[in-house]
């Protein structure tokens, strides 16, 4: 009997791994149609059996697969230092084994909710994963990374529902999608079936209403600009935040790769953390190198360490700062997000007595910035307003902003940590998800990662891919009508929640 359990445990297991390779960079997405369904089926089965069961341990079997296969990069950010080198064998599954918790709890309250219908309690499945994974992205800092309607990163004319629901709505429908064909197998009536096909071409019809809606974006005409966006993709080494990198060359590296044009008005972006060894006020000491390639018409958006004492204690910040071109500091964020244990160390009176620290810096936990706020570029007749996300920011849906009255999102990212792995793809298909729930323009520079221009509509205008260095430019636009999740945000996913109560308990009914 206890081999029996085990293997059972393994063919849960291998069902999670699977599902993993619907997810960017491999978008095998009709996988999850026999893994989802053939993971209903084995839990509905149990549940309906009078023997004793593991309601916990199902779930969190399919999620400790689930989460080893497609965030083992994580372990390769601890590479860097030595002194965490020892550590990747413990975080390897140390962290899908503390998210898979999740999943064991979703399927502990699947058990306990005694409904017999099969069709209902795949409604109940659904709600009941989908709403989880809405707390794993709100849990401490929340972390909402894969969840599985990231297996559509490619289906964008399918993705247009995003601007109406948000993503994590969209998720419940994927799992209902994606689990539906167990029906044909557990079904009692026709009328389960009838449902069950209905929501197998449902696709086809957020295809069609999506095709006509990028359609419609794309007859719009075209706006153009007074200014050029210039988005910078570099490839500098990340072993410069534990080496001995010379911070004037990588500068001079930057504006290389930059190639300012004095007499076009220019806003210039470089990525994240991108410049070793300085802070947000140490930059204007570098003034000189931009003395003759840089003048009044261009202004520089960087991600860069900011630094205040207050109340007689060192802070720090990872910021995004404007600079004009004489490095002005015009403008500046700081990040609200941080990473656990990459930008600050929970417990750090704590564990860094026990010789921890985090990953990003040499001196001491990042400090949270107050709040999100849209910045104003107004400086020698440049006029935009920006919403600034640093790195993995782009990850939260729903939470980036209260106000939709900015022009443009701004993504500044370091995606060196992920090594050469499937993480940069990953993190990437964040940025097209935000600009759909938006409907905003997404500018994305990224050193060591996927640059982008991404358009409201969520395609990818102009690029530079993993490992090029250059920089792409924005220069004219289409004017997007206000999406309904940029105004309500997750209160569309609320409804949602109720409308699958109201399912529940409806087709529990039908006889």
């Amino acid at each position: 009997m206890k081999k029996k359990i085990y293997f059972e445990y393994l063919y849960l297991v291998v069902l999670g791994i699977l599902s993993s390779l619907s997810l960017p960079p491999y978008n095998f997405l009709f996988i999850n149609f026999a893994t989802f369904s053939l993971f209903f089926i084995y839990i509905f089965h149990k549940k309906k059996s009078s023997s004793r069961n593991n309601k916990f341990l199902y779930g969190w079997f399919f999620g400790f697969g689930y989460f080893l296969s497609n965030l083992y990069w994580i372990t390769i950010s601890l590479s860097f230092d030595i002194n965490f080198k020892h550590l990747i064998p413990i975080v390897l599954f140390l962290i899908p084994a503390f998210l898979a918790i999740f999943y064991g709890i979703f399927t502990f309250f699947f058990f306990l909710i005694k409904i017999k219908k099969p069709l209902s309690n795949l409604l109940l499945f659904s709600l009941l994963f989908g709403f989880i994974e809405f707390l794993r992205g709100h849990f401490l800092t929340g972390f909402p990374w894969n969840l599985i309607a990231y297996s559509f990163s490619n289906n964008i004319e399918i993705l247009q529902i995003l601007s109406s629901v948000g993503t994590y709505a969209f998720n419940i429908w994927c799992i209902t999608l994606f689990t539906s064909p167990a029906i044909f197998v557990l079904r009692e009536n026709k009328k389960e079936i009838i449902v069950c096909i209905f929501l197998l071409l449902s696709p086809l019809a957020l295809y069609i209403s999506g095709y006509s809606k990028i359609k419609f974006f794309q007859s719009l005409s075209l706006i153009q600009n007074d200014y050029v966006i210039r988005v910078i993709g570099s490839n500098i080494a990340l072993e410069r935040f534990y080496g001995n990198f010379d911070t004037k060359s990588v500068i001079n590296e930057l504006i290389e790769i930059s190639e300012p044009e004095l007499d076009s008005k220019t806003f210039f972006l470089w990525p994240e953390g991108i410049i070793p060894n300085i802070n947000q006020l140490e930059f204007q000491e570098f003034k000189n190198l931009f003395y003759k390639k840089f003048n009044k018409n261009h202004l520089l958006g960087i991600g860069i360490n900011a630094f205040e004492k207050k109340n007689k204690e060192d802070r720090f910040f990872n910021s995004f700062s404007i600079y004009d071109h004489q490095l002005n500091l015009i403008n500046t964020y700081n990040k609200i997000n941080l990473v656990p244990f990459g930008e600050f160390l929970p417990f750090e009176k704590v564990l860094g007595k026990l010789g921890l620290k985090s990953l990003t810096n040499n001196y001491q936990s990042f400090s949270k910035g107050e709040k999100r706020n849209i910045l104003r570029i107004s400086k020698n007749e440049f006029d935009i307003t920006i919403l600034p996300l640093i790195c993995y920011e782009i990850i939260y849906s729903g939470r980036i902003f209260d106000d939709p009255s900015f022009e443009y999102l701004i993504n500044v990212s370091e995606d060196g940590w992920f090594g050469k792995s499937i993480g940069p793809d990953q993190h990437f298909a964040h940025s097209v998800f935000r600009a759909i729930e938006s409907g905003k323009y997404l500018f994305r520079s990224a050193n060591n990662g996927i640059a982008a221009i991404i358009d409201p509509m969520g395609l990818v205008e102009k690029k530079i891919p993993l490992e090029k260095t250059g920089y792409i430019d924005f220069s004219e636009k289409r004017l997007p009508e206000t999406t309904l999740f940029s105004l309500h945000g997750n209160k569309m996913f609320l409804i949602i929640i109720l409308l699958y109560i109201f399912l529940i308990f409806s087709f529990n009914r039908i006889s």
